[in-house]
């Protein structure tokens, strides 16, 4: 099976580095126009030394001025969309919630849900018009079941879910697909830190706390951001043309947040 995505037009949202930047090079080597934005410029100008030919555009999904100038932009070099991969967000704090401050809970709903929100925004009218199109919302395995310390990240994680339905419903009739995608622990650098974070919390040390971590994926393994961006790439091609409002994981698994009993009894 062979993904063909010569002709469209394609959005990374945090596509300069990470999942992200995985994602794109995925979509251009299936032949895919991809146009990202990044609030790193010097990701942004690392990321256009390997792919000279990627729109790169500066600018924060959760500031509705950046949003407009990234479509304008993208509708003037591109002449429109036809993917749009709500990728950015940023992990929030791994602290109990009486701990967490009130910016840093808002300040994670704003990218990750509001940046989903304002970048479907303007890609919907275009996807309209043209009676095509496709969006896809990271979300995680934190948006389908809780997870401990990190409340305003999960809860920004089931909103994603919830607006991608909602979208799904919405925009169907007019030929748009949209869908979530749960990534799990992903082997990167933004997962090992939140990964050290929670072993931090419960006072142990990352190499420590990773087997027990792991012990709640069923193949007790982590995923990486190749197969995230594999998943994405195929729910873009038209090899999922009937696939639309849908949650799916690309996790090993993750059976739970909550460490098992053995974790316990080592404390």
């Amino acid at each position: 099976m062979k993904i063909d995505l010569s002709g469209k037009r394609a959005l990374v949202t945090a596509g300069a580095a990470g999942i992200g930047q995985v994602i794109a090079q995925h979509l251009a080597d299936c032949g895919a126009k991809v146009a990202i934005c990044d609030i790193a410029q010097e990701s942004l100008d690392s990321y256009v030394r390997i792919r000279p030919d990627t729109l790169a555009i500066k600018g924060d999904v959760a500031a509705p001025k950046d949003v407009d100038r990234l479509f304008d932009a993208i509708e003037e070099h591109m002449g429109g969309l036809d993917i749009l991969i709500n990728n950015a967000g940023v992990s929030g704090p791994t602290k109990p919630v009486e701990n967490i401050d009130p910016e840093e809970w808002s300040h994670t709903l704003d990218v990750n849900v509001g940046g989903a929100f304002l970048c479907a925004r303007r890609a919907a009218p275009g996807f309209k018009a043209q009676k095509s199109g496709v969006i896809i919302n990271i979300s995680s395995s934190a948006g389908r079941m809780c997870m401990p310390l990190r409340s305003p990240y999960s809860a920004s994680k089931y909103a994603i879910r919830g607006l991608s339905d909602t979208l799904a419903i919405e925009l169907g009739e007019h030929g748009v697909r949209v869908n979530s995608v749960l990534p799990g622990f992903v082997d990167g650098e933004r997962g090992q830190r939140v990964i050290a974070e929670q072993a931090a919390a419960k006072g142990m040390s990352y190499e420590k706390y990773l087997p027990y971590f792991l012990h709640n994926i069923s193949l007790h393994t982590a995923v990486s951001q190749q197969d995230v961006a594999a998943l994405v790439t195929f729910l873009a091609s038209d090899f999922a043309r009937n696939i639309s409002g849908q949650s799916i994981g690309v996790c090993g698994n993750f059976e739970s947040y909550r460490a098992p009993m053995m974790l316990q009894q080592a404390q």
